[in-house]
């Protein structure tokens, strides 16, 4: 069968780079000089060649025609600034210039701990004032090199560079001044222009510009509109170099990503994902999505060195879900790699007893491998499906059948589409009329020519946010080989027909099975937090560089300046962070069994739908912060909440997982809450206590309810019982994340990440704790006076907290090339957005 090939987009072009701060990458660079102009959205540099002030303030003698001076590449005259169309993390590069005389203004330099140092910059004779909320960055020359540098308002003549904290602008001054022979640097392809200056913006006798306005798409100074042209290459939305050359990104990087393993575990998937094949595509029909997620899954293959090491290692197998899942059509990818790689693949290794298996056709894609479990009426009771698997005594082989519409395979992928498949199929194994549980059995589906007989397969309606080939499938009397059977410990079937199991209880066998279902959380844990964090990092981009109008005439603020927005974005990171934590957590835990967590596998459950439901959550919000433009899939965010939406059923539905860990944790769960004791609210280890007071409250109202309810009535004991024995099981989620929270913390030296991360477990902490407030106060372990100061210590901690939300969202490292491609990420959204809709045509 021929797979669809789908022609991939063109690419568009990157935007600029963002520079590191300057606090982060060179103190020292704080004093040189820096200037900025332009309007409220966009950034740039002026200054002249290295002259004296006086000579920048006379009139340019070579000026005397309307064109302005040529503009070069930066690194053809270190001595003269560069000019692109912008980012408000960068604007290129300035030149190292003498100092002038002239009136010294103060400035700040910003540091990642959002503490200030006072400086002092040389001044120019003349300056032009920018308009508040704008900003500029300047870099030296030679080296290249980017810095950062924050400033007060200033006015004419003042000296105050203005640039960037965490992505959030400032105003200031911008010195200006020059002679004729100032050459600048285009920003909209990267490559010298000699594009004149138009004539809007004339120079002045004064030495300045006196027309403010933007870079055009030609590459020329326009004043008649507030938005830049398509950013040309050097216009990058965030290079590896400048994450990894902040020591504060790099340090959360290694803390968020398995440290020195991360090359292991993450490097690949992020690296894939950042190749072509895997952008936007415009206009597919969901039979296309689905061909280009098989053509994804060919792709990702052959990146593989061994797809069975790939089935053996869960933390690789979750980080795989966690990056492919951020990706156009990503969540499409996630359903077809957790099926073969894990469900089908692992469980063919799991199963090793009996004779040689050759994996080839499956490890080369030569045949895809699907699972198929629930039934059309056995979802999550599949323990009592009722597709049989009949020993034929003669034969020595099985019968594989459906006995009625009930019975149906629910859900698998298992139409020609992506090729030729086998299937590992759970059924009933009945020897001499003796249900022996459910066991797997491995059957071929389809082969190139379509579906092979005695079996049906009838495709499902399209499912939003992550198009799959669904299908109800049925077996009429499918003869299979002895060899079907996978065996392992848990059960043999000897040469004389003789059935042998360890497990008397026919659920435990099923469950051991199906035990490939345990990796398969841990993998939709990954691609909710995954795609929780690219919809944040996107959010927190488009509130830096959408500009609405401010509270003064004529003065204009971006939206992460109003604590209305980005207070929501910043809890959302808080919870985010504690996600990932508690994943990384689980996953180490799962993949590193010791006697100590003799529950790892019920809270692995546990882990996958709090992280679901809270995927759910924040990248809604995420969605929302974006207005309208977020409803477009170009931009990502409308298909994060869709895609969560599988999640959460997937591998075991949310709630029903989270029931059968209260029943267990009522009374086989111990809660260890220490005396009441008003602590200062600023400790995390004290608001962590907090929470384990929480979480015993509700296990004893749990097990109040359970006491004392009629013993014949076991129905109506679980459901008064099940309400607090489902909030103590949340609260034990919460108190997961907090653990792996404060244990991360102790995990950096660096004063600036530790500063950080206390202050976001504090915020997630406090949110957590919001709704015990009233059960902490009457039980003595908040006073009066503190749950009133709750609100006032929860709106400091993310005030502490805004200056920093573009370092945060850097830390979740996601590759440049595919954040160049969102125009939402991009300082001139519109304008990317608009080149995409007019170049990318259906």
């Amino acid at each position: 069968m021929t797979v669809l090939t789908v022609t991939p987009d063109s690419p568009t072009t990157p935007a600029r780079p963002h520079p590191p701060r300057l606090a982060e990458t060179d103190p020292a660079a704080a004093s040189r000089p820096a200037g900025a102009a332009g309007n409220t959205e966009d950034t740039n540099t002026t200054g002249g060649s290295a002259t004296t002030a006086a000579e920048r303030s006379r009139p340019p003698a070579e000026d005397t025609t309307t064109t302005r001076p040529a503009r070069t590449t930066a690194t053809t005259a270190s001595a003269e600034p560069a000019r692109s169309a912008g980012n408000p993390d960068d604007t290129g590069t300035s030149p190292t210039t003498e100092p002038a005389t002239g009136p010294a203004g103060s400035g700040t330099t910003g540091n990642t701990d959002g503490a200030a140092t006072a400086t002092t910059t040389p001044a120019p004779l003349t300056a032009v004032t920018g308009d508040a909320g704008t900003a500029g960055d300047a870099a030296a020359a030679t080296p290249p090199r980017t810095t950062r540098t924050a400033g007060s308002a200033g006015s004419a003549g003042s000296a105050v560079s203005r640039g960037i904290i965490d992505g959030v602008r400032t105003a200031g001054a911008a010195a200006a001044g020059g002679t004729a022979t100032t050459a600048w640097t285009a920003g909209t392809a990267g490559t010298p222009a000699a594009t004149p200056w138009d004539a809007a913006g004339t120079w002045n006798t004064a030495g300045t510009w006196d027309t403010a306005g933007t870079w055009n798409a030609a590459g020329t100074w326009n004043t008649t509109t507030d938005t830049a042209g398509p950013a040309g290459p050097a216009d990058a939305a965030e290079t590896e170099e400048s994450e990894e050359s902040s020591p504060v990104v790099a340090d959360l990087i290694r803390l968020l990503f398995n440290g020195d393993d991360h090359g292991r575990i993450h490097a690949p998937w992020r690296d894939m994902i950042s190749g072509e094949s895997f952008r936007h595509r415009e206009g597919l029909s969901p039979e296309q999505q689905t061909a280009l997620a098989y053509e994804r899954l060919h792709t990702l293959n052959r990146t593989l060195a061994s797809p069975e090491d790939l089935a053996r290692d869960p933390e690789r197998l979750a980080s795989l879900h966690e990056w492919a899942a951020i990706t156009h059509g990503g969540g499409s990818l996630c359903t077809l790699a957790s099926i073969h790689y894990n469900l089908f693949l692992g469980s063919l290794l799991d199963h090793n007893d009996g004779p040689e298996r050759d994996l080839t056709p499956y490890t080369t894609l030569q045949r895809t491998g699907t699972f198929l479990c629930t039934e059309l009426a056995h979802g999550n009771d599949a323990g009592n499906l009722q597709t049989t698997a009949t020993l034929n005594p003669q034969t020595g082989g099985f019968t594989l059948h459906t006995p009625h519409p009930g019975a149906q395979k629910f859900m698998p992928n298992t139409s020609t589409t992506g090729g030729p498949k086998t299937a590992v199929v759970a059924a009933r194994l009945l020897i001499n009329n003796t249900d022996h549980g459910v066991y797997l059995f491995l059957t071929p589906l389809t082969d190139t020519h379509g579906t092979l007989p005695h079996i049906r397969v009838h495709r499902l309606p399209h499912r939003p946010g992550a198009p799959v080939d669904h299908c109800l499938t049925s077996f009429d009397h499918l003869p299979l080989p002895r060899t079907a059977l996978l065996q392992a410990h848990h059960g043999r079937l000897t040469d004389d027909n003789t059935f042998h199991s360890p497990l008397g209880n026919r659920r435990k066998r099923f469950l051991t099975s199906i035990n490939r279902v345990t990796t398969g959380k841990l993998c939709m844990s990954a691609a909710a937090v995954g795609a929780t964090r690219a919809a944040l990092t996107i959010a927190v981009r488009y509130s830096h560089h959408r500009h609405i109008t401010g509270p003064r005439p004529g003065q204009h603020t971006p939206l992460h300046a109003h604590r209305t927005h980005h207070a929501r974005l910043i809890t959302a990171l808080a919870t985010a962070y504690a996600m990932t934590l508690l994943h990384r957590t689980v996953t180490h835990q799962h993949t590193h069994p010791t006697p100590d967590h003799p529950h790892t596998e019920r809270l692995i459950a546990i882990t996958k739908a709090w992280i679901t439901w809270q995927a759910r959550t924040l990248t809604t919000e995420a969605r929302e912060r974006c207005g309208a433009h977020a409803l477009f899939s170009v931009n990502a965010l409308a298909d994060f909440p869709h895609y969560t939406e599988g999640t959460i059923t997937a591998e075991g539905d949310n709630l029903v997982i989270w029931t059968k860990a209260a029943a267990e944790m009522i009374f086989n769960h111990t809660t260890t809450p220490t005396p009441p004791h008003p602590h200062d609210l600023t400790d995390n280890t004290h608001l962590r206590n907090l929470l384990t007071h929480a979480e015993h409250l509700w296990q004893t109202r749990a097990r109040h309810a359970l006491r004392t309810t009629p013993t014949n009535d076991p129905l109506t004991r679980f459901n008064t019982a099940s309400t607090p024995a489902l909030r103590m099981v949340e609260t034990h989620a919460q108190l997961q994340a907090a653990n792996a929270f404060l244990t991360t913390i102790n995990h950096t030296t660096n004063p600036t990440t530790r500063h950080l991360l206390t202050h976001l477990c504090r915020l997630f902490l406090l949110t957590q704790l919001t709704p015990h407030t009233t059960d902490l106060l009457t039980t003595g372990h908040l006073t009066p006076h503190q749950t009133q100061t709750l609100h006032t210590l929860h709106d400091h901690t993310i005030h502490t907290l805004t200056p920093h939300t573009t370092t945060l969202t850097n830390a979740f490292h996601l590759p440049t090339p595919y954040l160049t491609h969102i125009p939402l990420t991009h300082p001139h959204h519109l304008t990317h957005f608009n080149h995409h809709i007019t170049t990318h045509q259906p």
